[in-house]
């Protein structure tokens, strides 16, 4: 079983960009209503659709509202990509941190009002 989650929205080219240029994902297939992304490696997908299209049926056809969903992503270097996403001048929505569990994060959002967590999980060390 793979999960490949899906967004409505009419910001298609915006979101593209976003991922493209911002987070490095690859484009897996893209036509007029439709574009499906890879994460850095090709290990993980995520899709985006036209809202309203005609190919679609109705329960895919509804605009995503900007909120309510966050994704997260884990990354080797979480330190390295909070300093380049801060030097290409990317909105960070909560500044890199620690938590009490062990992991170490920041978070920024999509065009689309996504919540975006980078991660590099570490389980907290006992004593």
């Amino acid at each position: 079983m793979k999960l490949n989650a899906g967004i409505v929205t009419s910001k298609l080219a915006e979101t593209k960009a976003f991922y493209t240029e911002t987070l490095g994902f690859g484009v897996t297939f893209e036509n007029e209503f439709y574009l499906l992304l890879h994460t850095p490696g090709g290990g993980s997908e995520i899709s985006f659709l036209l809202p309203d299209h005609p190919s679609q049926q109705p329960l895919f056809q509804k605009p995503f509202q900007g909120q309510g969903m966050y994704l997260t992503i884990e990354v080797d270097d979480v330190d390295k990509l909070y300093s380049d996403l801060k030097k290409k001048g990317t909105e960070i929505k909560i500044a890199l941190r620690d938590e009490p569990w062990g992991d170490r994060h920041f978070a920024i959002s999509d065009p689309n009002g996504i919540g975006i967590d980078l991660v590099k999980y570490s389980p907290k060390q006992s004593k």
